[in-house]
């Protein structure tokens, strides 16, 4: 049996226990009590989380654990010195320790993410490269394994990151009955890109939005920096200087993630060849729409077509059987 520790702290975002659902129904898959959960904090007793409900909670140093998993909250966390020194010793009595969304501060302050690839909630990764500047920040991904160090995005992204525990400790075969149980993708791969940071630019200026919303409707152009200054009513070298300050990206990044995420949308509501997917969203050729998703999304657009197909045949499966 594999006891996982859940930690959380005062303020902590009830989301963070939608992982746990993971291996409650991973048990349930087995029919066994493969996993035990165990809700930890520093003392113990009541913590509150941000809807204002308490939550029983263990003295996290009362037992040892298989998996010791580290809470997000809303905001950026503020632990104790106690329970950081905790978590900076976890790793000589647990076999993995991790961290959804904003939990991977607390790992990076136990110095657990030193040299190391993670990443967190988009919106929270520039401040992580800032106050952490010897992680290998990843703002793009679902969730990354380093070693036996695990870190993923956003709270749902914490389904994800346990879907993947699952996978590894009892096979794809349940891991996929886990999400077709709990109605969730099975599963996103770790190196897909956070979907939200791609479209939430957050430009401060009406040019820069307005830029951004024509190279929206014109994917199939070329989109040069001259084409979206001018949608910006910039000179290129202004348009290019307030482009970067404004979202963090280049214009040309920022079009090429708009590019893959229109290509993506489109491989899962069509059936169109990928061929003519990579000349309606602007890219030359196959190609260059191949390197481009193995930049955004960890995989080639045939493999993330081939994911999608299998998904569609699962969905199918499920309703034959509910249909008998």
């Amino acid at each position: 049996m594999q006891r996982i520790g859940f930690v959380l702290f005062p303020g902590f975002q009830i989301m963070t226990l939608a992982a746990a659902s993971v291996f409650e129904f991973a048990n349930l898959t087995v029919q066994r009590t493969n996993y035990e959960i165990h809700l930890l904090s520093e003392r113990g007793g009541p913590v509150r989380n941000t809807l204002g409900m308490d939550v029983q909670t263990e003295a996290i140093g009362a037992h040892a654990f298989d998996t010791l998993l580290i809470g997000g909250g809303v905001g950026l966390p503020a632990p104790s010195v106690p329970l950081i020194e905790a978590i900076r010793a976890a790793p000589q009595t647990t076999r993995r320790v991790a961290a959804i969304c904003t939990g991977a501060f607390l790992l990076a302050q136990a110095g657990l993410l030193d040299g190391r690839r993670a990443t967190t909630h988009w919106a929270f990764a520039r401040q992580l490269k800032l106050r952490h500047p010897k992680v290998n920040v990843e703002e793009d991904r679902i969730f990354i394994i380093d070693g036996d160090i695990w870190t993923s995005a956003g709270m749902t992204a914490g389904i994800d990151l346990a879907l993947a525990m699952v996978e590894k400790d009892l096979g794809v075969e349940v891991a996929r009955k886990v999400a077709q149980k709990l109605v969730v993708y099975h599963r996103r791969a770790g190196g897909q890109s956070q979907f939200s940071a791609l479209l939430e630019l957050e430009p401060k200026s009406d040019r820069i939005q307005n830029a951004l919303t024509y190279a929206k409707s014109h994917l199939g152009s070329t989109l040069s920096v001259e084409e979206l200054a001018a949608a910006a009513s910039l000179s290129p070298r202004q348009f290019s200087r307030a482009f970067t300050a404004e979202t963090g990206q280049s214009p040309a990044k920022a079009v090429e993630h708009l590019r893959v995420e229109a290509a993506r949308l489109m491989m899962e509501q069509t059936r169109h060849p990928i061929e003519v997917i990579a000349r309606e969203v602007g890219f030359a050729d196959r190609e260059r729409m191949r390197r481009a998703f193995l930049r955004a999304f960890g995989q080639s657009p045939q493999a993330m077509r081939r994911h999608v197909a299998g998904q569609e045949g699962e969905s199918m499966d499920g309703e034959a059987t509910q249909a008998a």
